[in-house]
This record gives structure tokens, C-alpha cells and sequence, in this order.
């Protein structure tokens, strides 16, 4: 049986507040690991009034608390934003407080926009091309201290915390292949190139001592319900966001709109159809036609599922139909 996952924005609803979401965020971890998914991700974005999660390794800590048997981690961090030291010494303290629970998954965007990120870095000196030598110091930190080393990760050296390359493009593929790294594909937001980064990280994998053979896992979107009416409905919350987002104007996770695609200009259905190619949308059944369809296609390792509703209460029942569809593959 193929794993499935997690990935949670810890997503902050028209009129609610971020303490809301990260009580919201705990349940459905909750909820999750008797469902026996295998992790719980949360990603690092900044800037957005939808999205909680940008003190990722604080809400981490929050979930790995609340839960006691499901790995939890970050989906990823976005690594141009922090020096690899302290990032170390994060990740070193969640793993001496959840040990063997902690995942850290790596990016290079910035998760944010131009302004946020001047402001997160105070300069823009830090160069996304420099991520592959960032990712080395960083692992550096978690070996065992050597003899006469000046700079120790406390906590972190001599820790064993798995550490994943996220990408949306075949620059992350390669990394990770290089590296010998398991490997997260965007399929979720970003589908364009999944298929062949796939290849080139499976054609190009290193055996590393973290990682013996190449593990893929991709993103997918599911908003599960009741019947095929309920879920496009429900959807519908994710697609407006999107389309805020690639307009300029992020916002918070708006109520589901009846209509709401037909009520689009084409050209926004065209990004709506294309950011969101990779998804399921409807009633069990359907979601597991099309899952099934998308492991087929792609085999991957992994799936992590990712699933932003309006009602908390639906986006735990997506999740808890999305489980029940993984049960019943073959």
C-alpha cells in the first residue's frame, strides 16, 4: 500500500484568526495519524493572510507535541531565507524533543514575495544558486562533531534527521539526485515538469548513506465529499485563492462560491485547469478513479496530500475519505 501524507498551509479562513488555525492544524494531525497517515508537513510561506505556517519549526514543535506516533516536518523550508546553522539547530532541538518523528524538507524559493523576503533576510546578498553548497552545510551540521571544529550545531550534530530536496522544477531533480536525497515534487501547484523531473532524479540518483535507492513522493490536491456536487463545491474555496494569489492579491480562505468556475474569465480557468491538473475533486469513488489513475501514471513512492477547505470540519472528512481510498487499492 502506497504511504500517504500530509501537507497543511495551516490555511486562516474569512474571519478567523491564526490561533484558530493552528488548533484547527492539530486536530486534523490528530485525526490523521489514527488514519494512519505517515507524515504531517507544513510549509513556510510569508506574507500571505492565508497562511499561518511561517514560523514553520514552531508549529512543528506544535504538532509533534499533540501527536505521538506520525512523522512531522517541514514541507518544506525555504533555506535562502535562513542561515544553514540555524536551521540545524532548529530541526537539532525538534529532533532531541520527538526523536525519530522529524522530517526537514528543503527548498529554494523564497516562499514569499520580493518585499518579504528584503524583509526576512534585511539584503538579498543570499543567492538561490547557491543552495546545493547551503544544503551541504547544512547536513554538515547533523555529522558528528570532528575534533578542533570551531562551529557546532547544539543541538543538532551527531543527529540523524532525514532531510528531503522539495522542487517544482528539474533543478531541485537534480539536486537530489546528486545528493542522493529523497526527493518532493510540487504536482500539487506546479505539475509542468513533474514527469520529467521525475526521470532525471531517478536516472541520475547516488546512493548516499541517508538513501539507498531514488524515493519520489508528489504533491496531489483532494477535496473529497459526500458526492461529486459537494466537492466541486467545496473546491471552489482552493481556486479562489489561487486565482487571488496569481493576480496580485492573496487573501484569506474565502466561504466556496456556487459557480464559481463558470463565473471566470478563460483565461483564469486556463490557470486554474493548469496549477490544478493534479488533483481530485468529488465523491469517493471519483477520487479514487483518479488517484488510481495518477499512481499509474506517475508511480510514485509517496503521495502527499494537500487540502484547503473553507470548513474544518469538511477538510477532515476529505482527509478521512482520502485515507479510506488509499485502503481500498490494490
Amino acid at each position: 500500500m502506497i504511504p500517504f501524507s500530509v501537507l497543511d498551509l495551516s490555511p486562516v479562513t474569512a474571519g478567523s484568526t491564526a490561533a484558530e488555525s493552528f488548533r484547527n492544524t492539530l486536530d486534523l494531525a490528530q485525526h490523521a495519524e489514527r488514519w494512519g497517515y505517515l507524515r504531517y508537513w507544513l510549509a513556510e510561506h510569508h506574507n500571505m493572510p492565508g497562511i499561518a505556517s511561517a514560523a514553520t519549526s514552531v508549529i512543528i514543535g506544535h504538532v509533534a507535541g499533540g501527536t505521538s506516533t506520525i512523522r512531522v516536518g517541514a514541507g518544506g523550508i525555504m533555506l535562502p531565507n535562513h542561515s544553514p546553522l540555524v536551521i540545524a539547530e532548529q530541526f537539532g532541538t525538534l529532533e532531541s524533543l520527538y526523536p525519530g518523528r522529524i522530517d526537514l524538507g528543503l527548498g529554494r524559493a523564497p516562499g514569499s514575495d520580493q518585499l518579504a523576503a528584503r524583509a526576512l533576510r534585511r539584503n538579498l546578498s543570499s543567492d538561490a544558486d547557491e543552495f546545493p553548497q547551503d544544503v551541504i552545510e547544512l547536513m554538515g551540521y547533523f555529522q558528528p562533531p570532528q575534533p578542533n571544529q570551531a562551529v557546532r550545531a547544539v543541538p543538532g550534530a551527531g543527529l540523524n534527521v532525514p532531510v528531503w530536496i522539495l522542487g517544482s522544477s528539474l533543478f531541485g531533480a537534480q539536486v537530489a539526485a546528486a545528493f542522493g536525497l529523497p526527493f518532493a515534487f510540487a504536482s500539487h501547484f506546479a505539475p509542468a515538469q513533474m514527469m520529467q523531473a521525475i526521470q532525471i532524479y531517478r536516472d541520475g540518483f547516488r546512493p548516499s548513506v541517508q538513501l539507498q535507492r531514488p524515493y519520489v513522493m508528489l504533491g496531489f490536491n483532494v477535496f473529497a465529499a459526500d458526492t461529486d456536487e459537494e466537492g466541486r463545491l467545496l473546491a471552489s474555496s482552493m481556486q479562489q485563492a489561487f486565482v487571488a494569489l496569481r493576480t496580485g492579491r492573496p487573501m484569506q480562505l474565502q466561504p466556496p462560491v456556487e459557480g464559481y468556475l463558470e463565473q471566470l474569465a478563460p483565461h483564469e480557468r486556463a490557470v486554474l485547469n493548469d496549477v490544478l491538473s493534479c488533483s481530485a475533486i468529488g465523491s469517493a469513488q471519483t477520487v479514487r478513479e483518479s488517484i488510481k489513475a495518477f499512481l499509474a501514471r506517475t508511480r510514485p513512492d509517496e503521495l502527499i496530500i494537500t487540502c484547503n477547505m473553507y470548513s474544518h470540519a469538511a477538510r477532515v472528512h476529505s482527509y478521512e475519505i482520502a485515507a479510506q481510498v488509499r485502503d481500498s487499492l490494490e
